[in-house]
């Protein structure tokens, strides 16, 4: 018998009452979840009108739930229907609490739905009045803030696009980003904190406007105080900038006209990891992130109105985007935007107990770092509002399962994981279902997802591709720019004829659950966020004493460090002031994330007979894993410098 068949670490002690229970036996598959997961991949048409009926979607839902097509990048879902997201998740009482939102200072913000709804209104009418159209972009430089969301939704109320990028990302990597869909509006704080530090973005932001002259206006907001940094630059001289405050006046008695657009309308755009050059863009509608969200929400994390979620996010990060849609289930949101360390290791599980919080999401590399810490929150706070603890950025290993049990109470514990590329999950939890420790308990309705050898067979306890066969609705509409979708379908269907891989290295067991072992390309993830190595070559270019350089990703118990390897040019000596210069570089241009744990001197890299670097051969000596293709390297004799190191 398998281990994980033995002892689950936990059961559902009313696993009837869930959503997930009551949506199945409305369908007939009461006590069922594998005939219910049968049934969502081979009547996808019957499976997503389901849905829509029982997660509550607010529009038109058309006669045509679901259209073939010989590739799934051209399966259509819903192509009669009507909705807007915006409206969706501002459909609650207006009494009902919206947002509950912290910074790192402690300071506390509360809106109701009706607050909310007033907001987004307003904004919607000052969008409308600068110009804004549907479809147009609108932009964001902006912490995990209430401000953030208000102007993401008054965005997508009259039809226009979101994108945001985190503050702490370096002005390049902001430029690389928002330059190449060209914003018309750009929202922004005027600074953030972190760790107790308070870090102004008036340098930035002048730099990302001087470089993007698509931004007609900047909406600036004071996030962190420190308003004499903004007067001392010339950004508020600049005629395009404007406090929010002062954006909103003249429209105090807007009306929430949410605007009536197709299922398959852009919502917002994310970037990829930019592994390969610039990052890509990646447009994802609003009907398809709406609906998969809902039942993700609702349905594997057992999400109902009333609850209260609070995930560790950032507005870099996709879950940013996932965990906004939960006030269309009529859930709270607690914002925390900071460290979440300071001032104590236990600041999270201070505002879980607070503000009574059922569902908390954070990093595998968070949970490990408590873990690390020797934290015990359950001994000192009270968290038995606590039903659901969710993990994703990176694996969580078996002892990260333990610490949860351990310390944080009896909660259904999801390991889950997706990605930017889908902005949703491929697998993750069933709250009806055991939970089995290092264990992903199992993949997401309607989602066809295996893990297959090199010849495309379907293998069980094995590692291989994480795959998704079939067409669902949160997959990307495509790339930004991409003509005929070229550069989609080379970067997710050009290994298997008409399947999605999505890059990751997994385990399927007979249990049906998974287990995620990292990336089989070569991306990043250090902590869980994903990053692109081309963002840190570019950095590089201005570093002379670097000839050549490959970064890779190095796990480490359960987590990834970024391991930067360099060939110096001549008479150069990698030193601790060149290493400083380096990390600098990194950080300044990059983000704090890109920035290498370790900088280390080789005498050769390893290169592909066409003169590509040959990241994933780096990686695979590094962990001691069989190279496959050594003949495609022009010099393999320098592999040999990446052997055994610790």
């Amino acid at each position: 018998m398998n281990i994980f068949e033995e002892k689950p670490l936990w059961q559902a002690e009313f696993a009837e009452q869930t959503n997930m229970a009551l949506f199945a036996k409305g369908l007939g598959f009461e006590n069922d979840m594998e005939g219910l997961q049968k049934y969502s991949i081979e009547t996808p048409e019957k499976f997503w009108a389901s849905l829509w009926d029982f997660i509550g979607v607010e529009g038109e839902k058309g006669a045509k739930t679901f259209e073939k097509a010989l590739h799934p990048i051209d399966v259509k879902f819903f192509s009669k229907a009507k909705l807007n997201y915006a409206q969706n998740l501002l459909n609650s009482k207006d009494e009902a609490i919206a947002i509950i939102a912290y910074d790192e200072g402690g300071n506390r913000v509360e809106l109701n739905f009706g607050q909310l709804r007033n907001l987004v209104a307003k904004t919607a009418a000052a969008l409308s009045s600068s110009g804004v159209k549907r479809g147009d972009i609108v932009a964001g430089i902006v912490p995990n803030c209430i401000e953030a969301i208000v102007a993401h939704l008054g965005a997508a109320t009259i039809g226009a696009i979101w994108s945001s990028c985190s503050p702490d990302f370096g002005a390049q990597a902001i430029i690389d980003r928002l330059g190449q869909i060209e914003p018309k509006i750009l929202f922004c704080a005027n600074g953030y904190v972190y760790g107790g530090k308070r870090f102004s973005l008036a340098e930035k932001i002048t730099a990302v406007l001087k470089e993007i002259n698509s931004i007609e206006k900047t909406v600036m907001f004071e996030f962190s105080g420190g308003e004499e940094d903004l007067l001392e630059s010339d950004l508020l001289n600049n005629a395009q900038t404007i406090w929010f405050e002062n954006f909103l006046i003249g429209f105090e008695e807007a009306e929430f006209i949410p605007e009536q657009l197709p299922f398959d309308h852009p919502l917002v755009i994310l970037f990829s990891s930019g592994t390969t050059g610039k990052p890509k863009c990646l447009i994802h509608r609003a009907g398809g992130l709406l609906l998969n969200h809902k039942k993700e929400q609702q349905l594997h994390c057992d999400i109902k109105v009333g609850d209260r979620l609070l995930y560790f996010t950032t507005c870099g990060w996709m879950m940013w985007n996932w965990q906004l849609s939960a006030l269309a289930s009529g859930s709270t949101l607690v914002l925390f935007d900071g460290n979440p360390f300071f001032p104590n290791p236990i600041r999270l599980y201070e505002i879980v107990a607070q503000e009574k919080v059922t569902h908390f999401g954070t990093s595998a590399r968070y949970i490990d770092a408590c873990l690390k810490e020797g934290l015990n929150p359950k001994k000192i706070l009270d968290l038995s509002s606590l039903r659901a603890v969710f993990s994703t950025g990176s694996p969580l290993v078996a002892s990260g399962f333990a610490w949860v049990y351990e310390n944080l109470g009896d909660v259904h514990l999801a390991s889950i994981s997706g990605g930017t590329d889908i902005c949703a999950c491929f697998v993750g939890g069933w709250p009806n279902k055991p939970v089995y420790s290092g264990q992903i308990q199992g993949s997401m309705l309607g989602l066809d997802v295996d893990v297959i050898d090199e010849n495309g067979i379907s293998i069980i306890d094995e590692a291989g591709e994480l795959i998704c066969k079939n067409a669902h609705p949160s997959m990307p509409l495509g790339f930004f720019n991409d003509e005929d979708n070229l550069r989609y379908k080379q970067a997710y269907f050009s290994r298997f004829d008409n399947i999605w891989a999505q890059g990751d290295w997994a385990i399927k067991r007979k249990t049906g659950g998974f287990e995620i072992l990292g990336r089989s390309d070569a991306t990043l993830n250090p902590g869980g966020v994903r990053i692109g190595t081309a963002e840190i070559y570019r950095q590089l270019a201005n570093v002379n004493e670097v000839a050549e350089s490959v970064a890779v990703g190095k796990n480490i118990e359960a987590d990834v460090e970024v391991w930067l390897f360099v060939k110096l040019a001549k008479n150069a000596i990698l030193n601790k002031e060149l290493e400083k210069r380096i990390k600098k570089s990194i950080r300044e241009g990059a983000s704090p994330r890109h920035v290498p744990k370790r900088i280390i001197c080789v005498p050769d890299i390893p290169i592909t007979r066409s003169g590509k670097i040959s990241e994933i051969a780096v990686r695979d000596v590094l962990h001691g894993r069989e190279l496959k293709n050594v003949n495609a390297l022009a010099n393999p004799q320098s592999l040999e410098y990446f052997k055994d190191l610790d």
